[in-house]
């Protein structure tokens, strides 16, 4: 059988349309039921939906009576609703949920690098929603509680689509998109700045500079913030007329030093950036976060445009990186063993081993650099040369040691979502999320976490 809960509740075998449930809560505990296909809800946790936390004593005894009437109106299709200790859950026998498809296309989309691929993704799934979950079936409250995953997933389908348009040259497909949305999500930083980047591309400069005071207002009077990095960078590109915006062939945020793809510096420090990993604007990999450190040669130009090295350093690591490879590779996994490490020891201070590993790393670097002067007479350590390939992975331990020294490690925290995790610098103990394409939309509301 298909279900389709993406707007109103409609059960279909062969094509035909099969009446299920004789009740709309029937039918709500039904949805509620193949949100999840294969996994079991508990009976305490469909009778505090189906009624708001405030059940009549005869719950329990209308839930039993509700599952064995829809099982009357299903087993004669194949569906299956099994009882497992307090609890039910519809078997997964190979029957569609559009939720499911949805969910599926949206993170095929987001593994794919081919923008025009991702679009074509992007379009099956987006043309899967009709409406809100259970349109005729769920009321408001019931849809709130469980509409927000779905509602999410479309809003991150709808960035993903409109990052690809911008790849592909189609800015005027993308205003069209975004042009409804942005009002009704006037907080989400990334459907902002993809707009703004689509309306700069159609000659209308004006209005996207124009979207960008009214969303910075708009953050600063209702959550007390600043734009995020992101955002703010699309704006200074505008302002400056950056010549990247303009270029359909690379992803709108890419930070790109000599054809290396490298993460954003939006943590506050270069051991934050060091750890986070999204690189670009998510079109070469999945989101919220995708491997930068593919190669060796990226971990020396991160380490010079992170400012943890000079450019003769840089030049010299990659002429001794193409003599021998091999090595150079055995210095990658120890950078990536690093940063594991160091993030572990971010977010869970208490992880003694994950610090240590840290501190030897640290160690290690400390024999390698030099107390110099600089030419406005400040001094400043720096990795000597003598440490060869390794001179980076000295260079990011290093920041890593600063970084735990500092007081700031106190104000260090982690984004609130939890698909996400970056990590930034947050002194003023307000912002709750980082500012990424997939996270500013579920800020309000959320604890911020320390790390």
């Amino acid at each position: 059988m298909d279900f389709r809960l993406l707007g109103p509740f409609e059960a279909r075998h062969h094509g035909q349309p099969v009446e299920v449930g004789s009740r709309r809560q029937e039918r709500c505990l039904l949805g509620v039921l193949l949100l999840e296909p294969g996994r079991l809800v508990g009976t305490d946790r469909l009778i505090d939906l189906l009624w708001h936390g405030s059940p009549p004593a005869s719950a329990r005894g209308a839930v039993h009576t509700y599952i064995g009437r829809l099982r009357a109106s299903l087993t004669p299709y194949g569906v299956r609703i099994s009882t497992r200790g307090d609890g039910y859950l519809v078997e997964s026998d190979g029957h569609q949920v559009d939720v499911v498809d949805f969910a599926g296309l949206i993170r095929r989309a987001g593994e794919v690098g081919d923008p025009a691929e991702r679009v074509r993704l992007l379009d099956r799934a987006l043309g899967l929603w009709q409406g809100p979950l259970l349109a005729d079936t769920a009321d408001d409250e019931l849809r709130e509680r469980l509409a927000a995953p779905v509602e999410e997933l479309r809003l991150v389908g709808v960035e993903l689509r409109a990052e690809a348009r911008l790849a592909l040259g189609q800015h005027r497909r993308a205003i069209g998109e975004l042009t409804p949305l942005v009002p009704r999500h006037p907080t989400r930083e990334q459907l902002v700045a993809a707009l703004m980047t689509a309306l700069h591309r159609g000659d209308r400069r004006a209005d996207a500079l124009r979207l960008y005071r009214t969303t910075r207002d708009l953050l600063v009077a209702d959550l007390g913030v600043e734009p995020g990095s992101r955002l703010r960078e699309v704006h200074r590109r505008i302002l400056d007329g950056d010549d990247r915006l303009d270029r359909p062939d690379r992803p709108m945020y890419e930070v790109r030093v000599r054809d290396e793809s490298l993460p954003w510096a939006v943590g506050g420090h270069p051991a934050l950036d060091f750890c986070n990993t999204l690189a670009g604007c998510g079109l070469e990999s999945a989101p919220p976060r995708g491997e930068w450190l593919r190669g060796y040669r990226t971990l020396a130009v991160w380490s010079g445009h992170a400012g943890l090295t000079d450019e003769v350093s840089v030049s010299r690591l990659l002429h001794l990186a193409r003599r021998d490879p091999a090595a150079a590779d055995g210095v990658l996994t120890e950078a990536r063993a690093l940063r594991a490490a160091l993030y572990a020891c971010l977010v869970h201070p208490d992880d003694r081993p994950a610090f240590d590993t840290v501190a030897r790393y640290a160690e290690a670097a400390a024999g390698t650099m030099v107390f110099r002067r600089e030419a406005d007479g400040r001094g400043r350590w720096w990795p000597e040369l003598r440490a060869g390939l390794r001179l980076p992975l000295h260079a990011a331990a290093w920041s890593a040691a600063q970084l735990l020294a500092d007081p700031r490690r106190l104000t260090v925290r982690a984004c609130s979502d939890e698909r996400c995790g970056w990590l930034f610098l947050d002194e003023s103990g307000l912002r709750c999320w980082c500012s990424l394409g997939t996270c500013g939309g579920r800020a309000a509301g959320l604890p911020c976490r320390s790390a």
